[in-house]
């Protein structure tokens, strides 16, 4: 029987690179995040915090919900919405791309954009502005244990049954570091010798989606132990990488998902043997109106 849009949110396919590595003792594979119905990997922990939150009666239809986002998150969080009848506003840097914006009104969220000088920074100051002053209430993906723990429960048990335990090292991009901190607590629990790679920007790059958080910012749901090694990629890298992606290995992806995989490849290199799963968090198509792909 036909299930419900709920149904479809993960088990995601990994596919083995055919192009970007040389040596053919070393598996590179690519989790495709962007078939998930909202098209990114981030379907994952808004469902879980949409109905985790429900069921411990923290929000309802009356509740006035915010979050701020720098467009994935609120893409899923304003299709999930829409199933539970919740009303929720979404806050991110003006100079988001307008598939972004379009997409998430299209779901029926309203949309306020900060100045992009104050970036996702701002964003989130004005949220939780609006939780301290006019009564509402953040999912706040940020701090919220139910992010990380969706991967745990999911994206993790995923890689290790399609891998059937081979993995070796697993490389995702870091922004609120919900997807890194769950798989890599599962993974660990699996097998300890599982390397776990955090991909950043460098100090000079802006990547959409990742980030080198301030003190102040830092996600509290990060813990740094459960992350083995991190690797630092350029702007360059990382668009580079996301048009690579499509022409060689016809994976349409962005930026970010373009970083882990310059991270990857790299990774790939030094390793005489291997079998690595890097992230691809999202679909190309969100970033036709920016010069990603001209």
């Amino acid at each position: 029987m036909p299930g419900s849009l709920e149904d479809l949110i993960g088990n995601t396919p990994l596919v083995r690179s055919r192009k970007l590595v040389e040596n053919p003792d070393v598996a590179l594979y690519f989790k495709l995040e962007g078939q998930n119905p909202g098209g990114s990997v981030k379907d994952r922990a808004a469902l879980n915090m949409i109905r985790s939150m429900l069921s411990r009666g923290e929000i309802g239809p009356e509740t006035r919900l915010i979050e701020a986002t720098s467009g994935n998150t609120g893409i899923a969080l304003a299709m999930i919405a829409r199933l539970y009848n919740l009303d929720l506003e979404l806050v991110m840097p003006a100079n988001a791309t307008a598939e972004r914006v379009q997409t998430m009104r299209a779901y029926g969220a309203k949309v306020t954009l900060t100045p992009q000088d104050v970036g996702i920074e701002g964003a989130r100051d004005y949220a939780e502005e609006k939780v301290r002053d006019a009564g509402y209430k953040m999912f706040d993906q940020f701090a919220n244990p139910d992010n990380w723990k969706a991967h745990y429960q999911t994206t993790g048990p995923e890689i290790w049954r399609d891998t059937r335990g081979a993995i070796t090292h697993f490389v995702s991009s870091m922004g609120t570091t919900g997807t890194i901190m769950g798989t890599s607590a599962y993974l660990k629990e699996k097998n300890p010798d599982i390397q776990i790679v955090g991909v950043q920007p460098d100090d000079q790059a802006s990547i959409p989606g990742i980030r080198k958080w301030p003190q102040a910012y830092l996600p509290k749901i990060y813990r740094p132990e459960r992350v083995d090694h991190i690797l630092e990629v350029t702007e360059k890298e990382a668009r580079d990488m996301a048009r690579r992606l499509a022409s060689e290995e016809g994976i349409f992806a962005g930026m970010s998902s373009g970083g882990a995989a310059a991270a990857a490849v790299r990774l790939a290199s030094e390793l005489d043997s291997g079998h690595i799963v890097s992230i691809v968090c999202d679909r190309g198509d969100r970033y036709l109106s920016s010069d990603l792909f001209e």
